[in-house]
């Protein structure tokens, strides 16, 4: 699976996913850091990346797009967790999820359950 680590997660997050074997870069590696959202989900796009963030933008602006794509990992914790802790949270639920990661989905990470929505959304028009 390949990761694209959002600004407000540390560099460390990418670096302990790449040393548990997964393919993850952070904006930063791109110079990104000042980006738009819209710009990194564009980024996330193009190089077929999951993006992880713990900003819940995101999910409106992916929501408000009807894009299928790219897929939205969104970290929610009442406690602050160090980048190690936040990392082994994401490699201990990527089995669950990644099935429904590589079809288009927002996935919820908390540390007691894991909420996952398909894309794209479907608006009640649509139904």
């Amino acid at each position: 699976m390949r990761l694209l680590i959002d600004n407000n997660l540390s560099p460390t997050v990418a670096a302990a996913l790449r040393a548990d074997g997964h393919d993850a870069v952070h904006v930063r590696d791109y110079g990104l850091q000042r980006a738009e959202d819209d710009e990194i989900l564009e980024r996330a796009l193009a190089e077929d990346r999951v993006l992880v963030s713990e900003d819940t933008d995101f999910s409106a602006l992916l929501s408000r797009s009807g894009a299928a794509a790219p897929s939205f990992v969104l970290l929610r914790t009442r406690d602050p967790l160090t980048p190690d802790e936040l990392a082994a949270l994401i490699v201990a639920n990527l089995p669950q999820i990644s099935a429904d990661l590589e079809e288009g989905c927002i996935a919820v990470l908390r540390r007691d359950r894991i909420t996952v929505r398909p894309l794209p959304f479907r608006r009640a028009s649509d139904e």
